[in-house]
């Protein structure tokens, strides 16, 4: 059968811009062994998988693989995949809710003049916290010396809210621009808490990058060793990570860029309500652009 996908870049108002994401709408009777393979052929950080929810009360089941693994919850293909389902409604709707590995995960349309432009998701489980790492650790991870990171904020430590990253905060805009991965120290401290990724950012963020609060950029193993995430929408939803000891209550939000050092600048958008000196929960959104559209069919299939 013919199969149809939608391609569309995330956390991004401009085409070439943000997270690319390829959505495959009728997966219907693909087997996991082939969901991992179109993924891997399509060569994006994630691929969605667009299924009949298990619970008719939900709009969908979506299945989402990196270019070798399954994942649970990851940020922009909820992002990316709610928006592509809007815009082939005959009328969007105000908000979908998707069954995946981590849990329901309500997603809000973000719409200009009654069309979708974006969309918003709840991350499906509380943050947890899990375990810390030292500031030489995680400092090695990005080939940088322990000056580099700062700790009077918080230690470097995997944050969760469904998809493990270890969340680092480096003192200066300049230290984010000359991190590199580091093979070895990724081999030595990973995987840690089903986590294998480091995602950092700094505050130091210098007026030509204004209005974003902070600036990030995330490193994870890829189809051919270590590379670059243009924008990871389930590690900055990963608790408030520029206030994670705060008690206040109330609404944080930020404005977070990344991707900016690779060439594909993103914007997302952040909040985390807090009560009682507690997160309630924590959401991210962003724009998306539509880019390509086709059909495949593989081999074997009528």
């Amino acid at each position: 059968m013919q199969r149809r996908y939608i391609t569309v870049d995330v956390f991004t108002d401009r085409a070439f811009g943000g997270n690319p994401l390829a959505v495959v709408l009728d997966a219907g009777g693909l087997s996991t062994a082939q969901m991992q393979a179109v993924a891997t052929e399509f060569n994006y950080s994630e691929t969605t998988f667009v299924l009949p929810p298990r619970d008719s009360a939900n709009d969908a089941w979506v299945r989402i693989f990196t270019v070798n693994r399954e994942l649970p919850f990851a940020g922009h293909p909820n992002v990316g995949t709610a928006f592509v389902l809007a815009r082939q409604a005959a009328k969007p709707p105000e908000r979908v809710l998707f069954e995946e590995g981590a849990g329901l995960v309500p997603v809000a349309i973000l719409k200009e003049g009654g069309k979708p432009v974006g969309a918003e998701l709840t991350a499906p489980q509380p943050p947890k916290r899990l375990t810390e790492f030292s500031a030489e650790e995680a400092a090695a991870c990005l080939s940088l010396s322990p000056a580099d990171v700062k700790t009077d904020g918080h230690r470097p430590q995997i944050v969760s809210v469904g998809l493990p990253f270890l969340v680092v905060e480096l003192a200066s805009r300049e230290a984010v621009r000359r991190a590199k991965p580091d093979a070895a120290a990724f081999a030595k401290n990973f995987p840690c808490d089903g986590s294998d990724a480091v995602y950092f950012y700094t505050r130091d963020v210098p007026a030509s990058e204004k209005p974003c609060d902070l600036q990030a950029r995330m490193f994870h193993p890829g189809s051919s060793g270590l590379s670059e995430d243009p924008a990871t929408g389930s590690a900055t939803a990963a608790a408030a990570l520029a206030d994670l000891d705060s008690t206040v209550d109330g609404e944080l939000k930020l404005r977070i860029g990344q991707g900016v050092d690779m060439g594909r600048p993103s914007l997302l958008l952040t909040r985390v309500r807090k009560q009682k000196g507690a997160i309630v929960s924590a959401h991210v959104g962003g724009g998306c652009v539509q880019m390509m559209q086709g059909t495949f069919r593989l081999e074997g299939e009528r």
